[in-house]
């Protein structure tokens, strides 16, 4: 079981910058692929960034990548993801997922409760 915590969402204008980040609880955080996803009002929850166990592959949607950046820390159980450039679209709730390695959201077990980003144009 892994238990996950997410921090660092807020109001931002647009190509300003927001560090999310996501505490995991659990012995076995290291074990797992972590991603990120958003969800939109009226829209699916998307897949935005993923991190293999390891942290050595990384992997983006094409609507944020060289924007957006995921990194973790398996000494400190959390992951973080660096936005920067943000419009407006991204406005969304930020999801931490631990789970297998891909970008679809059936791929991960265990999900935070999200944290609020908004970027005002």
């Amino acid at each position: 079981q892994v238990y996950l915590v997410e921090s660092g969402g807020g109001l931002v204008q647009a190509g300003g910058s927001l560090r999310l980040s996501c505490a995991a609880s659990g012995r076995t955080f290291s074990t797992y692929a972590m991603g990120w996803f958003r969800q939109a009002p009226g829209k699916e929850r998307e897949f935005v960034a993923g991190t293999s166990w390891s942290g050595g592959s990384t992997y983006y949607a094409d609507s944020v990548k060289g924007r957006f950046t995921i990194s973790r820390d398996n000494t400190k159980n959390t992951v973080a993801l660096q936005m920067n450039s943000l419009k407006p679209e991204d406005t969304a709730v930020y999801y931490c997922a631990a789970g297998r390695w891909g970008m679809a959201v059936r791929n991960y077990d265990y999900w935070g409760q999200g944290t609020q980003v908004t970027v005002s144009s």
